[in-house]
């Protein structure tokens, strides 16, 4: 009797110790009219980017991928939002379109066809089927004033597209350079553009997935570095990611740019994640961008920069375990398939907090995002740091498959919102039984590609229906998703993207790159048009000399601007802090290129109180020289380019 008695108290025990664990893991039921009201602060018309194309679905495979193409086909679309023409607004768009594999630079929709779309080929350059282009990446990378692009791809290493004196859609606007010489075969999905080592000039950070040498696209390919991760949780097996410091770079009718490659700069094993996303910042305010690897298959990676000029040096840090954390949710220990990340202050104390994209699906494999939140201002203490992971109590833990993700303030009122590019494979069967077994294989068997179950094009679906979330901010401290209500509930799968005020009306747009399928610019058309500040923080072009000598191409069209007759570039790594007269953010930093495979302009764009008439701001950069500056000034409401000059002053510039 007392023995039955005992089993049946241990069954509702059992019982109720699954609801509460249920209850708690459940999301919070969302207010329908609570939605209604957030909604009712956006608006956006969506314009297509490209043209309904060709109808491929995947590309051809080496034999040993063959059975799993489509998923080997499951990367490669890409935007970027710039200023490549020089007229002072980022509303060139940049789209890689795995559809035929093209690179494509064009006028953003609806501001005038002031070039005709101009292909991005390596003419002169080693190029064959074997290769895709997967990331398309904004930036004056020789220094001489004019935006120049960088393509990297899977099957080769990436290409530099600089900028001649010739008119855009010409075909010698652009030049095209090994950004490593000879080439070599890397299979890339990420770069960051940053100031690595603290010398003025801006550096790339390059984010690799297959090996080496893996031919991955090459039909007649058979190689040993044709492997998958060698494991779903902790795999080190992947391409190495790099660093390159700038070294030189001409610009005019024959430009030229020089990078050198640093040797292992995050270790032998550290960097060797399968990267599908690197992001760039300082967190501990001493100039130097801490990087971030949000790493699939494995733990990610954030490294605290510790370099001198020349001397590139990193610490790995990684977050501190409490009593009720999970080892997955301390920053650098998880187990998670890192896609996306980006910056944004979340919690309002000036330091950067930092989004991360992963793997979510309900009754899939239901991971977590990372909203990894600051602790205090002093967040980097040898090596721990002090972020903490809320996605669950702000209600950004599940979405889908995610990879991109963008914040930005679309309502205009100092709020951040964030958006988020979902979905991996279209088909018509569920695919999602054999993924979950294949993430219960033995580690030992997973780096076999003839273990892994099928995944072929048209056919086997994972994850294909899910929407692209707009996250807001609702009174309950919580985000909530109103993506449907806005109508930017975008269904394709969706890789990248890219943000960006290309109007210069104060009202921040955004586009995204969709893989297999059409992409799109979403237009932000919101009626309430409160006061804001937007910054375009410039320097003078041309190096450490400039000042004294005129970089080549001075003063001809295409330039990202001009300073008493001077060439000027992108202020990369510049910050800014608004003392006052703003409801929410107040902080920035430029650093356009973080993310997957979407880039952002490189601007700030803040909201203001209504009433503002001025408002000050503290604005800190290194100069060309590598030197630390600061300065303040105080700009009235509006559009606004600051020349951060060498000796410290700031300068605004008229158009």
């Amino acid at each position: 009797m007392i023995g039955g008695l005992r089993t049946r108290l241990v069954q509702i025990l059992s019982i109720a110790l699954l609801l509460v664990a249920w209850y708690t893991a459940a999301l919070p039921s969302e207010s329908s009219s609570e939605n209604a009201r957030l909604a009712q602060r956006f608006s956006f018309a969506k314009v297509a980017l490209n043209g309904t194309g060709p109808q491929r679905i995947a590309r051809p495979v080496a034999p040993a991928y063959q059975h799993i193409q489509h998923w080997i086909s499951a990367v490669g679309a890409a935007v970027a939002l710039a200023d490549v023409d020089g007229n002072g607004r980022a509303d060139d768009v940049c789209l890689v379109d795995p559809r035929d594999d093209s690179v494509t630079l064009a006028p953003a929709p609806g501001t005038g066809r002031r070039m005709p779309p101009t292909r991005l080929t390596p003419a002169g350059l080693p190029y064959d089927a074997t290769m895709a282009p997967m990331v398309c990446t904004p930036g004056d990378f020789n220094e001489d004033g004019r935006t120049d692009l960088l393509v990297s791809y899977w099957g080769r290493s990436p290409v530099l597209f600089l900028r001649t004196p010739v008119a855009l859609g010409d075909p010698g606007a652009f030049t095209a350079q090994e950004l490593v010489r000879p080439s070599q075969v890397w299979n890339t999905d990420a770069v960051s553009v940053a100031d690595v080592d603290g010398d003025g000039h801006s550096d790339i950070i390059v984010g690799n997935y297959f090996p080496d040498r893996a031919r991955v696209l090459d039909v007649h390919a058979r190689q040993r570095e044709l492997v998958m991760q060698r494991s779903m949780s902790a795999a080190y097996n992947g391409g190495p990611n790099r660093v390159l410091l700038w070294r030189s770079g001409q610009g005019g009718a024959r430009p030229s740019a020089s990078y050198t490659e640093v040797p292992e700069p995050f270790g032998d094993r550290e960097g060797q994640g399968w990267t599908l996303a690197v992001g760039a910042q300082d967190l501990d305010r001493d100039g130097l961008p801490e990087l971030y690897f949000a790493n699939d298959f494995g733990p990610d990676r954030l490294f605290q920069n510790l370099s001198r000029p020349g001397r590139v040096r990193f610490r790995l840090v990684q977050g501190r375990r409490h009593l009720t954390t999970p080892k997955s949710k301390v920053l650098g220990k998880d187990s998670f398939k890192g896609m996306g990340v980006a910056f944004a202050d979340l919690n309002g104390d000036t330091v950067p907090d930092m989004l991360v994209s992963n793997i979510t699906e309900t009754y899939g494999l239901l991971e977590s995002n990372f909203a990894w939140m600051s602790r205090g201002r002093r967040i980097l203490r040898g090596d721990v740091v002090e972020y903490d992971d809320h996605s669950e109590p702000l209600g950004l833990s599940r979405s889908g498959w995610g990879w991109d993700i963008k914040a930005g303030d679309f309502a205009g009122d100092g709020s951040t919102q964030i958006v988020q590019a979902t979905g991996f494979v279209k088909g018509r069967v569920d695919r999602w039984p054999q993924l979950q077994e294949l993430a219960m294989t033995n580690d030992d068997l997973l780096a076999h590609p003839a273990m892994w179950p099928d995944f072929r094009p048209g056919e086997d679906d994972v994850s294909g229906d899910d929407h692209d979330p707009f996250f807001v901010r609702g009174t309950d401290g919580r985000y909530h998703d109103i993506s449907a209500r806005l109508g930017v509930d975008d269904s394709s799968v969706t890789r990248g993207i890219g943000l960006a005020d290309i109007d210069h009306d104060g009202r921040l747009d955004y586009a995204i790159a969709n893989q297999w399928g059409r992409s799109y610019l979403f237009r932000n058309t919101r009626t309430n048009r409160p006061p804001y500040l937007g910054l375009r923080l410039v320097r003078p072009a041309g190096g450490c000399a400039a000042g004294t000598a005129r970089p080549a191409g001075t003063g001809t069209p295409g330039t990202a601007g001009t300073a008493g007759g001077s060439a000027v570039t992108p202020a990369v790594g510049a910050a800014a802090e608004l003392h006052g007269r703003t409801k929410g953010v107040r902080v920035g930093q430029v650093y356009p290129t973080n993310g997957h495979a979407g880039a952002s302009s490189p601007e700030l764009l803040f909201g203001l109180e209504r009433g503002t008439a001025s408002v000050p701001v503290t604005l800190s950069w290194r100069d060309a020289c590598g030197v630390r500056r600061t300065g303040d000034v105080r700009p009235t409401p509006g559009w606004h380019t600051l020349l951060l000059n060498s000796d410290g002053s700031i300068r605004e510039m008229t158009p």
